[in-house]
């Protein structure tokens, strides 16, 4: 299981964002499954809605629905959200890396994320393995 960045699912979804072929190229070369935290769904969705439109947001929604992406509550990841978010409040990493990290650490480790300056820093920690990498 590969949990799912903001970042990195945002340049999946955006053909023109610098780093969206080495995101599709990763995302070809290890099927997943993919998980996208539901913390970062409120986020994804405002930036998407924002900046790609109307109809990227819909076609993201559908892939959601269709199962491309498992959508996970991670209501048992609270208590570790709350202690990443203190323990980093320096980053400062916020709730939805937060979620990504906790949904990735109950799921084996492995997260997507182009956002290595908050991650590679909790991925020090030996929890996390982090690609597709800078």
């Amino acid at each position: 299981m590969i949990a799912l960045d903001t970042s990195a699912l945002f340049a999946l979804l955006n053909r023109r964002d610098p780093d969206h072929e080495r995101v599709r190229a990763a995302l070809l070369l290890d099927r997943g499954p993919y998980v996208v935290p539901s913390g970062i769904l409120a986020e994804i969705a405002y930036l998407v809605e924002q900046r790609l439109g109307q109809r990227v947001l819909e076609l993201f929604l559908a892939d959601l629905q269709d199962g491309a992406y498992s959508l996970d509550c991670g209501e048992e990841d609270l208590g570790r959200i709350a202690e990443l978010v203190k323990r980093y409040a320096d980053l400062p990493l916020g709730f939805s890396d937060a979620a990504v990290i906790a949904c990735a650490e109950r799921y084996g480790g492995r997260v997507m994320t182009l956002d290595l300056r908050d991650f590679g820093v909790v991925g020090r920690e030996g929890k996390l393995r982090i690609f597709p990498g800078g």
